[in-house]
């Protein structure tokens, strides 16, 4: 029952435009990979463990240490700052045109935050077929 909470939380959020909240992007991240928690756990070489995972897509850890982003980062073949700021450790950055301008190398230039989300996991998604 939790989990289908959790997945219709989920779906609202979408719909309503507003960005995926860390758990919730892991947890897409990592199904988008086709891991298991326990691929994830090996795959970081047990910096994290998948019971710390588990809490972490289910919101009940919010702000994980930089440390384990940065190794999820690798796994999920995703930018470390893009971790760092659904952690809350860094503030998006619009300076100069910021991560958009990044990934407007292969999109528009006025991407939501959804469309950035989606995007990422997209990429992520072509990476690990890649990798394969």
């Amino acid at each position: 029952m939790r989990r289908s909470i959790r997945r219709s939380a989920r779906r609202d959020s979408e719909f309503v435009g507003r960005p995926l909240e860390l758990g919730a992007l892991l947890a897409d991240l990592r199904t988008a990979k086709g891991f298991s928690l326990r691929d994830v756990e090996g795959a970081t070489g047990h910096a994290v463990s998948n019971a710390y995972l588990s809490q972490l897509e289910n919101g009940r850890i919010q702000k994980p240490s930089p440390n384990v982003l940065h190794s999820l980062s690798a796994v999920y073949a995703v930018p470390y700052e893009v971790l760092m700021e659904k952690a809350g450790y860094l503030l998006p950055s619009e300076e100069n045109g910021g991560r958009r301008k990044r990934l407007a190398v292969f999109a528009i230039d006025d991407l939501t935050a959804e469309e950035e989300e989606e995007l990422l996991k997209y990429l992520a998604f072509l990476r690990s077929r890649s990798s394969s």
